[in-house]
């Protein structure tokens, strides 16, 4: 699978659980439990509960999901 075949979703963290995983709260009720990606952990770019981030989750299994990007 590429990464074309991800359902690209934004929502807002509802919590953070630690070692970069967080829970986001998406715009159609969906929650989803994501990761940072490798370039936000590398760039040391910090998640906090509130902020707005988009989040790719695959097809097959929309529980997990990769976050890409924090958005303002």
């Amino acid at each position: 699978m590429s990464r074309d075949d991800l359902i690209q979703l934004e929502g807002v963290v509802a919590r953070v659980l630690g070692r970069g995983i967080v829970e986001v709260e998406c715009d159609d009720n969906v929650t989803v439990r994501g990761v940072l990606c490798g370039r936000m952990k590398k760039r040391r770019i910090k998640v906090i509960k509130g902020d707005r981030v988009q989040v790719r989750v695959s097809p097959y299994d929309t529980s997990h999901g990769i976050i890409t990007w924090r958005l303002r």
